[in-house]
C-alpha cells in the first residue's frame, strides 16, 4: 500500500472515531452552539427595534438589523464550534491515548487530520443549524445569485479550516481540557469585538483598528456582501488571506507541538 493510500485509510477512521465522540457526547458542542444562538435571538428581540433604527431600517421592522447580525453570528458559531476541538485534542494529548498510536502502524499525521476533518464538518453542520434558526426568525437573502452563495459556502468552509487549525494547536499546548478551553477563548471573543453586532464607523474613535484589524471583520464584510449585495471592498482578500495566514500557522504550530511531544 503507497503512502498515499494509507494516509487516506488511516485518516478515514480517525474521523470516523472523532465522528463517533462527538455523536456520543454532544453535550460539549451543543453547549457551544447554544452561544450564538442565544445571541442571535437575545439580539434580534430585545435589542432589535432600536439596533435597525441606528441603521436606518426604522424603528418597528427588525429585519434590517436581522439581515446584518446574521453572517457576524455565523463566523461566530466557526468560532464557538472549534473551542471544542481544542479540548478534544487537549484530551487525546494528556489521557495517553496518542503514545498508544504511535506505538501502532498507522500513518503519523493521521490523528491531526482526523480531528480537522471532523472539526470542519461540525462547524459547517453547526453554521447550517445556526443559518436555519435565523432564516425561521426573518433573515432573507433574495439578491444573492447562486455563484454568490457558493463563494459564500467556500469561505465560511475555509474560515473553519482556519480555525480548527489554530483551536488543534491551543489543545496540543495545553495541560487539560479546562486550560484547552479557556486557551481557544479568544475564537469567540474577537467577533464580540468585531463588526459581528454594530459597524466599525459606529465604534469609539480608539476601538475600530482593534475591530477593523482582526481576522474575523473583514471575513464577516465579505460575508455580508456575498449575501446581502453590501459593498466588499478590500475585504475579500483580506479575509483570504486571513484564512491562510492562520491555516498555515496552525498547521506547522500543531506539526512541532505533535512531533516533538514525548507522551
Amino acid at each position: 500500500m503507497s503512502s498515499l493510500s494509507l494516509a487516506v485509510r488511516d485518516s478515514s477512521t480517525m474521523l470516523r472515531r472523532n465522528l463517533l465522540h462527538a455523536r456520543r457526547y454532544p453535550s460539549l458542542t451543543l453547549n457551544l452552539l447554544l452561544t450564538p444562538i442565544m445571541l442571535l435571538l437575545l439580539f434580534v428581540y430585545i435589542f432589535g427595534d432600536v439596533m435597525s433604527a441606528g441603521l436606518g431600517g426604522g424603528g418597528a421592522d427588525r429585519s434590517e438589523y436581522i439581515a446584518y447580525l446574521v453572517p457576524g453570528l455565523l463566523l461566530m458559531t466557526i468560532g464557538s464550534t472549534t473551542i471544542g476541538t481544542a479540548v478534544s485534542v487537549s484530551n487525546d494529548m494528556t489521557e495517553g491515548i496518542i503514545a498508544r498510536f504511535r506505538t501502532m502502524a498507522i500513518h503519523r499525521g493521521s490523528v491531526i487530520i482526523g480531528h480537522v476533518i471532523g472539526s470542519v464538518l461540525q462547524s459547517v453542520m453547526s453554521v447550517v443549524l445556526v443559518g436555519a434558526v435565523g432564516v425561521a426568525i426573518g433573515f432573507r437573502s433574495t439578491d444573492a445569485t447562486a455563484l454568490e452563495w457558493i463563494a459564500a459556502f467556500g469561505l465560511l468552509t475555509l474560515f473553519a479550516l482556519a480555525l480548527t487549525w489554530i483551536a488543534v494547536g491551543m489543545g496540543m499546548v495545553s495541560p487539560n481540557a479546562e486550560a484547552a478551553s479557556n486557551n481557544a477563548m479568544p475564537l469567540i471573543f474577537l467577533p464580540l469585538i468585531s463588526s459581528t453586532f454594530v459597524p466599525v464607523d459606529a465604534m469609539p474613535g480608539w476601538f475600530q483598528p482593534i475591530a477593523e484589524y482582526q481576522p474575523f471583520t473583514p471575513a464577516i464584510e465579505t460575508l455580508r456582501g456575498l449575501l446581502l449585495g453590501t459593498e466588499i471592498g478590500n475585504n475579500g482578500w483580506l479575509a483570504v488571506a486571513w484564512c491562510l495566514g492562520l491555516a498555515t500557522l496552525g498547521y506547522f504550530w500543531s506539526k512541532a507541538v505533535f512531533n516533538r511531544d514525548p507522551k
